[in-house]
This record gives C-alpha cells, structure tokens and sequence, in this order.
C-alpha cells in the first residue's frame, strides 16, 4: 500500500473503516468493559465514573471528561500510540487481516478474527560480545545483567532499516520491539522504540519463561525490562541469604495495554510487583494490571518511585532510572523487587 499517494490512502482508509469500527478495536486491545454501552468506562485513563462513549455503528467515539473525539482511527491511534502516518498503516494492515461478523441480535457487535497465527519478524541474532558491550555502555547496565536477559532468550539483535538494533521478544514469538543501538529516534516513526509490525502489543514478554519462577517484576517497556535483570542479580549479591534469583523481570510493552487472556493465566498464583512509570499513565496502568492479576489469584502489589532521586538530583521515574539512584534513595527503597 503506497501512503505517498492522497488519493490512495483515502480510498483506503475508506475501506479499512468500513471493516474495522472501533467496538472491533475496543475488543483487539482487550479493553475492559463494553463499548455498546454509553457511557462507559474510558480505556485510555482511570474512569471512575462512565465518561466515554461510542456510537452504535462503531464509527465515532467522544470522551466527555477530556473533550477527545474522533473516528476509528483516531481510535486507534491513541490506543496504540502511534505517530499518525503510522496508525493509518498499521490500521489498514489490521484491516486486512480481519473480519467483522455480522450483528445477531439486531446490535453492533463486532469480533477480530486473526488469519495470521504469528507475525513474521525479521531475522534475529543473539549477539556477539561487542554487540552485548556497546549496548551495556548505552543503556548503563552490567553485561551479567544483559547476559542473563540473552539467556532467558528475551535479548536479540539485528540490522534493521540499516542500522544495529537490540531487540527484546521472547519464545512466543508474538511481540518484539526494536530499539537503536546508537540510542537516536528511528526516522519512519519519530520514536525510539518500534513495535514491529503484525505485534500483539498486549502480550507480555517473558512470561512463558518466568514458568518455573515464584515471583515475577512486571515492568513497563524494554530498558525497564534489562533493567530488571540487573537488579534480580544485584540484589541477589547483595542479600547473601538468597541463594539464587527468585524473581524475575516480564515486560508490557505500553501503559495503554491490557495483560493478553491467554497470558494472564500464566501469572496465577505468583508473586507479582508491578513497576509502572512514575507520571499518569504509568498509574493508570498500575490500577489496571492489579486488576487483572487480582482475578487468576496473583499476590499483587506496586512499586512507588515518587521521592527517589537520581545521584544527577533528577527525579528516579521508572525502573531503569533507579539504576542510577543516589545512597539516600537506595537506602529509603531497600528492598526493590519481591
């Protein structure tokens, strides 16, 4: 599909709305909740009273608390986080790869069906010595912590759009998101981090391989993810009655994101940490998460980054800045996984 040419793109994404509205959208993202009824609960922030709504033919939404409003696109868009150029893409793929059946009670209803079992990712490396090195100097973390991460199969690399790149997915095979290894925005997206196309963006990385695991520390995003291995070996070192490491680092890519159904069973019964950035959404995602895990019997709690600091002064706002925490912050939080 050429998006340089206008006239292509609009016939196309005339088409792609016509088969994907947003109550099909609603239910591809696992929002909680029923869009068919208005109001409801928004999915895009904590909504302790219903403010959002979606009209019956699926085409159109309106957030009442906040003023946003928009079509399936635009839905879309938020939902994922996407640039716009890249939402349209990645919507008129969704598209395509879809179907709407058809209402049976006289009522919209709408269900994704995915004809692709897997995404097709490109071809991945586990990494050479320089390869863990230059992203060890990059990211501020010890190689036995990126060594332990390649291990569990959740650390890859690549020459993607022509330049190295680190990339985290696990076993599954189903998510993976990509990163520069010189640290810069990738060009087709203005962002640093890049979910590879055909992604479940809800699937939570390395949870298949936290199996055999009690506790698990469930970050947002791939630096909190290395991050998390780091800490589970220094903590270990540090705590000489641990013999080895009991918790281990799973990844949500995005704080918009609900656990995946067929993943969250995975975390039943488990002691589980949530780490969610320190601003509004990062929150939003604690509370939403906790409820999830709550539901398969996980003993959940959260982690507070709010009063740490940086040895810079900066404020410590997610898992891998507290890396670099200064003697006061590190004694005020002891005890940082479970």
């Amino acid at each position: 599909m050429n998006l340089l040419s206008p006239h292509n793109t609009r016939s196309t994404l005339t088409d792609a709305k016509a088969r994907v509205n947003i109550h099909t959208l609603w239910i591809h993202f696992n929002f909680a909740g029923n869009s068919n009824v208005n109001p409801c609960l928004s999915p895009f922030r904590v909504d302790h009273r219903p403010s959002f709504s979606v009209n019956q033919a699926g085409t159109l939404f309106h957030d009442f608390a906040t003023g946003e409003a928009g079509d399936a696109v635009d839905f879309y868009q938020r939902a994922t986080g996407l640039p716009q150029k890249d939402a349209c893409r990645k919507f008129m793929e969704l598209a395509g790869g879809c179907r709407i059946h058809a209402p049976q009670t006289g009522r919209m209803s709408a269900r994704v069906v995915d004809t692709k079992p897997k995404p097709v990712f490109p071809e991945i490396q586990a990494g050479t010595a320089l390869d863990f090195a230059q992203l060890a100097s990059l990211r501020g973390i010890s190689l036995e912590g990126l060594t332990w991460a390649g291990d569990r199969g959740l650390l890859w690399f690549a020459t993607l759009k022509d330049h190295p790149s680190w990339i985290i997915t696990d076993g599954a095979r189903v998510n993976a998101q990509a990163r520069r290894m010189d640290g810069k925005p990738w060009e087709h997206i203005g962002a640093k981090a890049w979910t590879l196309p055909g992604s479940w963006a809800s699937w939570p990385l390395g949870i298949a391989e936290a199996r055999s695991f009690p506790a698990i520390a469930l970050c947002e995003g791939g630096p909190d993810l290395l991050a998390g291995h780091y800490l589970a070996q220094w903590e270990q070192a540090t705590h000489p009655t641990r013999r080895d490491v009991r918790c281990v680092p799973v990844a949500m890519l995005g704080a918009s994101q609900r656990i995946h159904p067929d993943a969250l069973t995975l975390f039943a019964g488990k002691r589980v940490r949530i780490f969610g950035h320190d601003d509004e959404a990062g929150r939003g995602a604690v509370e939403r998460w906790a409820a999830q895990l709550a539901t398969v019997g996980a003993d959940v709690d959260a982690f507070s980054f709010a009063g740490l600091r940086r040895v810079t002064g900066e404020p410590v706002k997610d898992l891998n800045d507290a890396l670099a925490m200064d003697g006061v912050s590190l004694a005020q939080a002891e005890r940082i996984l479970p």
